[in-house]
């Protein structure tokens, strides 16, 4: 198959397009007019880039190849020229010496920008640069891809998830993050271009399935965020409502991850006090994040927004574990252990005045926690013991948690089915009646009586029921 397609194409001689001495190649007609590879389009009379109407194109020279003063006017034709889009979607074997010329022509541009001097780039550069990114990134062909269906797509392959257009791609998000990046590029003039329509288109690719758009769109939402402070508030509101959306609607979205992951670098430059709208992001947001099924996509993310929050502000500790406690799992033995990872981590954070205002309700989870019969569950509760700050929390209130914890405790102690579990059990126990020993024979001794009433309950029910069977028994004759 490689060889029938590999065949169709023109013969090729090697061409140099990079002063690091990096060569591709072209096709022999492509190199007329001493060495000039690069082309441009002929677009028709109302300015249209697509590619129907490119009707032939002309010889541009190299940037290199030319003086100083023509360089920035044939940088604005070559941007022209990358506004042109390929369909590899519907027509990925179609149009490979085109598609070839426009790789150079991007990879051209890239070092234009990075290799520029101290002179700020004019406005018809930004103009025209952001009219060819927006080309390429908002065009349809390139998006159509993943509007294909899960059962279009063959979940054992990961190429099922990449976009096709990704050689093109790559290159438009690396010159789009090297002109944001550019200290030649003055904010003052580029906010006219990347505005909010641009902005807001961009969150939307987020949802890509290609986890290397994704990467990348991620390092350039973080750079606009640091550069156009105009577009901090709008880029804020603008993922509140993404992230709305997908909490309460829709459940499904790519990019949530990436989101976090961003979110976390701007929740940890907040300043204090923090604002109210931040504290209304925390408990409308992040938290309910938590209850979704796909959580574990993006846990890791959202545990450091989380733990950002509690480490600004303690006072916040006793309301990100109520909520945590508000959605804690109950049938999901992997996400609930995810939420004792997280727990003991906010918990590490959190100062003994908001601890005991949620020390209750908390204490009676962990207690489920440590009678799971998933042994993993129960481990990881017992493994809040080896951490000292919880374990000095926990001493400084022993009175009102151990009464809690101690039936858990015991009963795992000596029925629990994994031995692991046990040992555990053991050694938390050993610990408890060391620090009070008089309040654990105290729990001891209650238990133990609370046991045998049980015992006697039982005992009297079984009793009742041989009673009912007796009489029911008796009527039947």
């Amino acid at each position: 198959m490689f060889k029938q397609i590999l065949g169709k194409l023109p013969k090729k001689t090697s061409a140099k397009f990079w002063d690091n001495g990096e060569s591709q190649t072209l096709d022999n007609n492509n190199n007329q007019g001493g060495g000039d590879e690069v082309l441009s389009q002929r677009t028709s009379s109302n300015g249209d880039t697509s590619l129907d109407c490119v009707s032939s194109f002309d010889v541009l020279p190299r940037l290199r190849d030319v003086s100083i003063s023509e360089k920035q006017e044939l940088f604005l034709k070559k941007l022209r020229l990358c506004c042109l889009v390929f369909d590899f979607v519907a027509e990925p074997q179609q149009n490979f010496k085109e598609k070839e010329i426009k790789r150079q022509t991007l990879l051209e541009v890239v070092d234009y920008v990075i290799s520029s001097g101290n002179g700020k780039f004019p406005e018809s550069v930004i103009q025209e640069a952001t009219k060819m990114i927006s080309a390429n990134l908002f065009s349809n062909p390139h998006r159509q891809w993943k509007n294909k269906t899960p059962e279009a797509l063959d979940l054992e392959e990961e190429e099922g998830s990449l976009n096709p257009s990704w050689p093109h791609l790559q290159i438009v998000y690396e010159f789009l993050l090297r002109i944001v990046a550019s200290p030649n590029t003055d904010p003052k003039i580029s906010k006219k271009y990347i505005d909010h329509t641009f902005v807001l288109k961009l969150l939307d690719l987020f949802d890509s399935e290609d986890p290397r758009e994704r990467e990348y769109l991620k390092t350039i939402l973080h750079r606009i965020y640091g550069r156009f402070m105009v577009h901090r508030p709008f880029i804020r509101k603008t993922m509140n409502n993404i992230l709305y959306d997908f909490i309460f609607e829709t459940g499904k979205h790519s990019g949530i991850a990436e989101f976090l992951e961003v979110l976390g670098s701007i929740i940890n430059g907040f300043a204090l006090p923090l604002k109210e709208e931040h504290k209304l992001f925390l408990t409308r947001v992040l938290i309910p994040l938590h209850k979704l099924k796909c959580l574990p996509n993006y846990h890791q993310q959202l545990s450091y927004c989380v733990i950002q929050f509690v480490e600004k502000d303690c006072k916040l500790a006793d309301t990100v574990i109520r909520g945590m406690l508000k959605y804690w799992p109950v049938t999901n033995s992997a996400k609930e252990i995810m939420f004792l990872n997280e727990l003991e981590e906010i918990l590490e954070a959190t100062q003994l005045t908001e601890f005991e205002r949620c020390m209750v309700p908390l204490s009676r989870q962990i207690a489920q926690c440590l009678s799971s019969s998933h042994f993993q569950v129960a481990e990881r509760a017992l493994y809040l013991w080896n951490n000292d700050h919880v374990t000095n929390l926990v001493r400084q209130n022993s009175r009102i948690i151990l009464p809690i914890v101690f039936p858990a405790l015991e009963k795992n102690g000596s029925s629990h089915w994994n031995q692991a579990v046990k040992n555990l059990t053991e050694n938390v126990l050993k610990v408890l009646s060391e620090t009070n020993p008089d309040l654990f024979e105290e729990c001891l001794h209650k238990f133990q009586e609370d046991q045998q009433k049980a015992e006697d309950t039982k005992k009297k029910n079984g009793e009742t029921w041989r009673q009912l069977e007796e009489i029911v028994a008796s009527m039947a004759k």
